[in-house]
């Protein structure tokens, strides 16, 4: 080979190169920290301001075959702009309690939820766990009733402590359904009020126990009923891992059997028996921090156990379906309906 041809070889790899690069708008590989304490010391800048969901870039779009239905054909629930959302949370990176990415997401959801006319409370406090004193959000919405009494909608938003761990299905995907919640309900108001919450700390920061986990729900619950309020609260409909592509909902046991009746049964009637199973499974979860003071409860959770990446770097956005989003969110927002009516 001469000088000149080898030349002109080595120039077209790199035109080509630099075209397929350009194609897939390549701009590095990120890098995501370890834990709360490593991303604390990495960094001593302020987060930038976030910008509002609708003036958030572009995001991967999911597969054909996880369309979602049009939002007409689900109660207004829009499956597409919850399938955003769940990509800009995994945007920020792990969000472990006390990190600087979840600190970035907090401003989010509150800036997100006020762009929709929510009236947001906001309690910061301080929880000991087994890594050290950590600061922690909770987050609640409150929608106005006509009548004495409330129907509670919660997630929690945090990620577990782990490598490269960015949450899509636990929790991104639950906060997502939330979040496009609010978005519908905070213009209405029902026969009952509709308090929306969002838990941080649910996670447990070294191995699951009462003390090591559901910090937030455990805040909650508690600040409720100190207050009194924790009286008013009929129903507590929590949702968890709900955005997987292949997602199937048991009946979680532990769960109030009134109300995991009332779901599952809406879920028959809106035609989602396929992933709305009649088959039982155990969870420990948010709800209980609730159960425990009384509140009747249930749990609309996917089976982690079998799903392949909980818990794992695998629990990615490729993971997520829109069309799942779309029919949990299509069916926490009829069964919210249906105890409107009780």
């Amino acid at each position: 080979m001469t000088k000149r041809r080898a030349i002109l070889l080595l120039a077209t790899f790199l035109c080509v190169f630099l075209l397929l690069l350009r194609l897939v708008g390549y701009k590095g590989k990120p890098v995501y920290l370890a834990s709360a304490k490593v991303a604390e010391e990495s960094t001593n800048r302020a987060p930038a301001p976030q910008p509002p969901f609708m003036s958030a870039v572009a995001v991967p779009p999911p597969q054909a075959a996880d369309a979602a239905p049009p939002p007409d054909k689900t109660g207004g629930f829009d499956g597409n702009r919850a399938y955003a959302q769940v990509a800009k949370q995994v945007s920020f990176g792990p969000r472990p309690s006390g990190s600087p990415a979840i600190a970035r997401l907090q401003d989010y959801l509150q800036s997100e939820l006020k762009s929709y006319g929510c009236t947001v409370e906001t309690d910061a406090f301080s929880a000991d766990t087994p890594v050290g004193r950590l600061p922690m959000k909770n987050f609640l919405v409150k929608i106005p009733g006509e009548k004495p009494g409330v129907i509670l909608l919660g997630t929690h938003y945090d990620t577990k402590i782990l490598d490269n761990f960015v949450g899509a299905d636990d929790a991104a995907s639950s906060t997502a359904v939330m979040l496009e919640l609010a978005r519908l309900l905070c213009p209405q108001h029902g026969k009952y009020a509709v308090w929306i919450a969002f838990f941080d700390g649910e996670e447990a920061m070294k191995a699951w126990s009462d003390s090591d986990s559901r910090y937030g729900s455990r805040q909650m619950a508690a600040r409720l009923s100190t207050s009194g309020d924790i009286k008013k609260i009929r129903a507590f409909l929590l949702a968890d891992i709900v955005g997987g592509r292949n997602a199937q909902f048991p009946r979680e046991s532990s769960s109030t059997p009134v109300l995991i009746d009332l779901v599952w049964n809406t879920a028959a009637k809106l035609g989602y028996s396929a992933i709305f199973l009649n088959t039982s499974a155990s969870a420990e979860d948010d709800h209980d921090s609730f159960m425990k003071r009384g509140v009747p409860a249930v749990d609309v959770i996917g089976d982690f156990v079998n799903n392949g990446y909980w818990h794992t770097p695998q629990d990615s956005l490729d993971k997520i379906s829109p069309q799942t989003l779309a029919i949990v969110g299509h069916v926490i927002l009829e069964s919210t309906k249906q105890l409107q009516t009780k």
